[in-house]
């Protein structure tokens, strides 16, 4: 059985995605995400790399990492909803 790692998970999204057409992205995004989250990240993004544009590399790498940071808190949130008690925290 081939278990891939995280990393080897990101890399074949970051392929998949990059070889869509934009209106199926556009599409994904809107399914997956929806308009008010994706007009949140925006706005987040024009506003933390406009604070300090020489930072882009950093504020980018950041902002991938919130995301995967978002999505496993979604992920341990809905456990927690069907029943497994689980609780997230930051340390």
């Amino acid at each position: 059985m081939d278990v891939k790692t995280k990393k080897d998970l990101a890399v074949d999204f970051i392929n998949t995605i990059r070889t869509m057409e934009p209106t199926a992205l556009n599409a994904l995004i809107v399914k997956e995400a929806g308009e008010e989250l994706a007009q949140f990240f925006l706005n987040y993004s024009a506003n933390l790399i406009s604070k300090d544009p020489s930072r882009v590399l950093e504020n980018t790498s950041s902002l991938m990492l919130m995301g995967y940071l978002i999505r496993t808190y979604e992920e341990k949130n809905t456990q927690s909803k069907q029943g497994a008690f689980q609780s997230y925290a930051f340390a």
